[in-house]
């Protein structure tokens, strides 16, 4: 069964938010303080972060400031983007790479375990209203998906 068939037998409200998060870590070295490029260059976080955004139909949004393309475009990060010269979503990547603290769109951590070494991990997240997520179905795997119903919240991997 498919996330959005999940989603549909729940019968939620239509103002119900579903969360998509996203999260892959790497081994890195932290003493030279590049634990953020290295975790950056191996894993496929802002990828799959870009890919899930460029959909134009999805109302991706961030927390804090709504969606995530408008607010990209209202900061004049897409104005380079010349159609036809290459995928949107690598674009976007590439521009979130580039503009990593300054977008912070995804989340990062780093564990620590000795004086150099370390384990760092980067999560993205959104959220859709569950109807444009229904409507638009997105290809989400190996996103973990959560949404707050009356009994909790239900989050399952897909």
């Amino acid at each position: 069964m498919s996330a959005t068939d999940k989603l549909k037998n729940l019968n939620l409200p239509k103002e119900t938010m579903v969360t998509l998060t996203f999260e892959e870590g790497v081994d890195v070295f932290h003493f030279n303080e590049t634990e953020i490029d290295t975790a950056l260059s191996e894993t496929s976080v802002v990828d799959e972060f870009a890919a899930l955004i460029a959909h134009s139909k999805l109302d991706a949004r961030n927390r804090w400031s709504g969606n995530v393309l408008e607010q990209l475009r209202a900061e004049d990060y897409l104005e380079e983007y010349e159609r036809g010269t290459y995928a949107f979503e690598e674009f976007l990547a590439e521009t979130i790479k580039d503009n990593f603290y300054d977008v912070d769109f995804i989340d990062h951590s780093t564990e620590k375990y000795d004086h150099k070494r370390g384990f760092t991990t980067l999560t993205a997240q959104v959220e859709v209203p569950i109807e444009n997520f229904i409507e638009v179905d997105p290809f989400i795997s190996g996103w973990n998906v959560s949404v707050e119903t009356d009994n909790g919240t239900l989050s399952f991997d897909v």
